[in-house]
């Protein structure tokens, strides 16, 4: 998936737009087969709301998209509720856990706020993500040790966690030297993007293991679905998107 990605993120528009609008679709589908079951009603909203907000997005309209969102997320929850879903709530929140991070994508692709050098933003995201997993699979391959949450994802380890920290303040750290921008600001941002990421698979692993659930989908086999490969950038995007939101960009790219 990492060419398709990198190539969609290096040409723009349309391209990338339209590979989130499909991974989009895709985590969708893959969400409301998990938390909805059959709830037919269920399912067609989430992946509506996922559609409308990636559209919306891509615009150039994100408070629109931000609206569709929330709205959406509360249009699912009726509709799980009326068509007897089985958890109707973790439905609704993980609609919501999609579209939030899709928006934030787009708008920091996009540069939207004048500063922000969108292409080199989504490139540093996809690598620090990237470093934080291969990190944490080395690490934890290599030195094994105690469980990082053994209730939820029995194969993790506190030392994978720190090698995919330490894997991934590298990568900020060569991104500070490419974009001439401060070293320590982008590394001490990358760490808490990696912490953000490993955070987000934990919290996939903690849906799976509510809904007794091994994988989100079987769409890449090995791999389990596109849940299980992008949920750590769910997290990292949506923290990368409100730093943006809130001014940090002027400092990380000067």
């Amino acid at each position: 998936m990492g060419p398709v990605a990198l190539a969609a993120v290096w040409f723009g528009a349309p391209y990338f737009p339209l590979l989130v609008a499909l991974l989009a679709f895709g985590m969708g589908r893959e969400w409301a087969r998990l938390s909805g079951g059959d709830a037919l009603a269920a399912k067609t909203s989430v992946v509506l709301t996922l559609v409308l907000t990636v559209a919306a997005a891509a615009l150039g309209l994100p408070l629109i998209a931000l609206l569709l969102a929330v709205l959406g997320s509360l249009a699912t929850w009726v509709a799980a509720q009326l068509s007897a879903a089985p958890a109707p709530r973790w439905t609704a929140a993980g609609t919501l856990w999609l579209a939030v991070p899709c928006l934030a994508i787009l708008w920091i692709a996009q540069g939207t706020n004048g500063r922000t050098n969108g292409r080199a933003a989504i490139l540093w995201l996809f690598a620090v993500v990237w470093a934080s997993d291969i990190g944490a699979y080395a690490a934890g391959r290599a030195f094994g040790g105690p469980r990082l949450a053994p209730s939820l994802s029995p194969n993790k380890t506190w030392a994978g966690a720190v090698g995919g920290i330490v894997a991934s303040g590298l990568v900020g750290w060569a991104a500070a030297v490419l974009l001439a921008a401060p070293v320590a600001i982008m590394v001490a941002t990358s760490l808490v993007l990696a912490i953000a990421a490993q955070l987000g698979d934990l919290a996939e692993s903690m849906a799976k293991r509510h809904f007794g659930a091994k994988d989100s989908g079987a769409l890449i086999p090995g791999h389990g679905g596109l849940l299980d490969r992008l949920d750590s950038l769910l997290t990292a995007a949506a923290v990368l998107g409100l730093l943006t939101l809130i001014g940090a960009d002027a400092v990380l790219y000067p």
